[in-house]
């Protein structure tokens, strides 16, 4: 697989502008620091570098060599001691002591000369034997004292090494070896130049900042905060995005993607922190290894296609009628159930298969450790099969297929299973390892060796979680009940909760005041893989959120505010603009807007309806959610579509008393619905009468110039024969000469002889006036046309 230039830059340990550089000296075109580059470019390029690393080496060994040479030359001249001895005179050995001086003046004295003047400029007498031994017993003792250099301190080696002392005793002595040691060391500082020095430093830094290179930080970072996380200007971070293609302002908020593609590009490794609290709330490693580990039931999620018996699957397994209190037959929520099958409990999830639950779908695969994909026999894959296949593909799920509706007539096991190898979904027997078996929802043939499938693809995982710690679990649904408060359906992975535990789920904290299972029967504890209905949260958490078990209400009342303040910021910052969507962006101004406010009865149904109605929205028309919340209709909402002029959708809800009096009063549009076809097929209307209708022409009919009169004050009249369709008065026209348009204007009269009128029609003569034209000649063509209104579709 090739490399891309910012992987290349990163392995040479180099910026990508200046491997940028390298390659275009090579003649290699690049455009961007994610260009791949071919291996032969690769292996090119480390050839070069390494031979200007092993040139640079050879010039560093040269340079060590040459300071060698000329410390081995410097070693030798404290070694002679001539100049020294220069500087020390020889002692005067003839000089004559003080009591031999008196003996010869006495005796000069006597024979009458006297003693020479001279004598008195002789040098002076040497010092008493006794200070002589002073000065022997000084010097050894001051060679004792650098003998053990080695034990002093770094101060007093300053002091000897800098002081003016040391300078001065260094004349007086000979040098030992420590001194000679520091005179090398000193001269190899001098030989160094004040530029090496500098230079040294940057590679120090570079260096230090190479180890400090991994960041910190938490999605939806500001570029200003970044900055300064970065030790880099803000301008070099603007100037890096709009170089790839993006448009950033100071206090933009990034999002994951966005960070990572600039960090990479300043060479930074980028580190996403967790959710705020996680590290408080959950259980560390060392503490999982010191559980206790038992087998947990397998999570088995059903997937597939719009009315391929997913629930009809599931409906026969509990024996009971899920889908009675579906709209239409349709799953519309994600639920939660468990059974029990030769004494093993089995949990599952039971998905939407209509395409705007793709999200739901896919959160169902993300918890999940088997996906079983149902496909109908008569009707083979279909899109929502593929997208359930991708989706637990993407979560690394094991899968087996069940071919459902074999009891149909029209059933056709080996065309689906050809169809499902189209997928690269390989069956067993079919040069595969997938898990499959047939099925019928209706009669139960295959349905027991479904389950068993199941408990052997389970057995081969050895699912195991610990269950002495806190509790952790995610939420699959939850919606907001007006008796109960809010309700949250939650599948626990790991660890035990109980009735009375404070638990933070996501943005919001709460106590269970009360656990059911999905028939309604209270539950006191709930362990892993197990599911139940909580209720006790303060508000409606998000599906998908992560539920933690805590110590105290405190500390869950701490860890909830903040998530929701950090949400609060992220959804203010997560419109983005960059040179894609800027032009878009610009001509809102003149787009026509459709504000909707949606309200659902669960947290899936609110994103399912807000995905749909967003994939509506085209260049002319934009759909704008400005409010979408679990719950029934009431006077905030209202309030809001009246200040913004927006509709209100609330599905599987419905409107207070007083919501509905002030929307009549307000002249506000409530729409309630019941299946979500309805809802986006009248959206989808709505958007079409928001359309600037489309304009075409419409064909009326052409005449052909017999003869030309002219009128003063009035202008050339063109007497026509129409040989196709009609001509009428308020027509408008065009004239052709020789098949050539030169004129293209509207009629100024329209007469049959001498009259006026309206229409006329082919096989019939009429005279025509052209508006400010007289320019007509015999055998052009005159040909009306009107334009027409015609309403757009989306």
């Amino acid at each position: 697989m090739a490399k891309r230039v910012h992987q290349l830059a990163k392995e040479l340990k180099i910026s990508t502008h200046a491997l940028k550089k390298h390659l275009a000296d090579m003649g290699v075109e690049v455009k961007s620091h994610m260009s791949p580059v071919e291996d032969e470019v690769v292996e090119k390029i480390k050839a070069k570098f390494r031979q200007e690393i092993d040139a640079e080496k050879k010039r560093e060994k040269d340079r060590k060599s040459y300071h060698e040479r000329i410390v081995l030359s410097s070693k030798k001249k404290p070694e002679k001691p001539k100049p020294k001895k220069k500087s020390e005179k020889p002692k005067p050995k003839k000089d004559i002591p003080v009591f031999e001086e008196k003996e010869i003046k006495k005796s000069l004295k006597k024979k009458g000369k006297s003693f020479p003047k001279k004598e008195k400029e002789l040098p002076t007498p040497p010092p008493a034997p006794e200070k002589l031994d002073k000065r022997e017993k000084a010097a050894k003792k001051h060679k004792k004292d650098f003998d053990d250099f080695e034990e002093k301190s770094k101060h007093s080696k300053a002091k000897i090494k800098h002081g003016r002392k040391g300078k001065k005793r260094k004349k007086k002595f000979e040098p030992t070896e420590i001194e000679e040691a520091e005179i090398s060391k000193n001269i190899k500082k001098t030989l160094a130049k004040p530029k090496k020095k500098k230079r040294y430093k940057k590679i120090d830094k570079q260096s230090d900042q190479k180890k400090d290179t991994k960041l910190q930080i938490n999605e939806f970072t500001s570029v200003s905060e970044l900055a300064k996380l970065m030790d880099v200007p803000v301008t070099e971070i603007i100037a890096a995005f709009f170089n790839m293609g993006q448009m950033v302002t100071i206090n933009q908020r990034l999002d994951k993607d966005s960070l990572e593609m600039i960090c990479d590009e300043f060479d930074f490794d980028v580190e996403f922190k967790s959710e705020y609290g996680r590290d408080i709330m959950e259980t560390s490693e060392e503490e999982k290894k010191d559980a206790d580990y038992e087998y947990r039931p397998p999570v088995v999620t059903i997937m597939g296609h719009v009315d391929h018996g997913k629930t009809s699957i599931l409906d026969h397994i509990r024996k009971t009628n899920i889908i009675a209190g579906e709209s239409g037959g349709i799953t519309q929520h994600m639920g939660a159930y468990q059974v029990e099958f030769k004494g093993q409990k089995i949990t599952f999830l039971d998905t939407p298969g209509h395409e705007a639950f793709t999200a739901m779908r896919s959160r169902g695969a993300n918890v999940t450790d088997l996906a079983i994909i149902v496909v109908a026999a008569n009707e083979s894959v279909k899109p929502q099969t593929v997208e359930a296949i991708d989706h637990a593909r993407a979560a690394g799920v094991p899968m087996i297929v069940a071919i459902n509706k074999i009891d149909l007539k029209d059933a056709n096991v080996d065309k689906t299973i050809a169809d499902l190898l189209k997928q690269n979904l390989y069956l067993e027997n079919y040069g595969g390892d997938v898990l499959w078996t047939t099925c019928s929802a209706e009669t139960g043939e295959g349905i027991e060796e479904l389950l068993e499938l199941i408990l052997l693809a389970a057995e081969m995982k050895e699912l195991k979680a610990p269950v002495d710690i806190p509790g952790k679990g995610t939420v699959i649904e939850s919606e907001k009940d007006s008796r109960m408060g809010t309700v949250a359906t939650i599948l626990l992975s790991e660890g035990d909760l109980k009735k009375g535990d404070n638990v933070v789920c996501g943005a919001t904290f709460g106590k269970v005041r009360k656990m059911e299972d999905e028939r309604g029967n209270e539950k006191e504890k709930i362990g892993p893989s197990d599911v139940a209905i909580l209720y006790g949260l303060n508000d409606v958490p998000k599906a998908g959120d992560i539920i933690n078990k805590v110590e105290s209400e405190k500390m869950a009342r701490q860890i909830s505010s903040e998530r929701k303040h950090i949400r609060e910021e992220r959804e203010k910052y997560h419109s983005k603009t960059n040179l894609n969507n800027l032009f878009q962006k610009i001509k809102q101004n003149e787009m026509s807007e459709l504000k909707l406010i949606v309200k659902a009865d669960t947290d899936g149904s609110v994103e399912a309806l807000c995905d749909s109605f967003e994939k509506l929205s085209t260049d002319e028309v934009m759909v704008n959610i400005i409010r979408k919340a679990v719950g029934g209709i009431n006077e905030a909402d209202v309030n809001l579509a009246s200040a913004s002029d927006a509709i209100i959708i609330g599905f599987h809800v419905r409107a207070s008393n007083f919501a509905k009096k002030m929307a009549e009063e307000e002249k506000v549009e409530i729409k309630q619905y019941q299946i979500i076809y309805e809802a986006i097929e009248d959206i989808q209307k709505a958007m079409q009468g928001m359309l600037s209708p489309e304009i075409k022409e419409k064909y009326l009919g052409s005449a052909k110039v017999k003869q030309i009169f002219k009128i003063k004050k009035i202008g050339t009249v063109a007497g026509c024969s129409v040989e196709k369709g009609a001509i009428r008065r308020d027509a408008k026209a065009r004239l052709y000469r020789n098949d050539i348009m030169i004129h293209e204007g509207e009629l100024a009269s329209l007469k049959h002889y001498s009259e006026d009128v309206k229409e006329v029609k082919a096989g019939s003569e009429c005279g025509v006036r052209l508006e400010n034209y007289n320019d007509i000649k015999e055998g052009d063509i005159i040909e009306a046309y009107t334009l027409v209104e015609v309403e757009r579709k989306i």
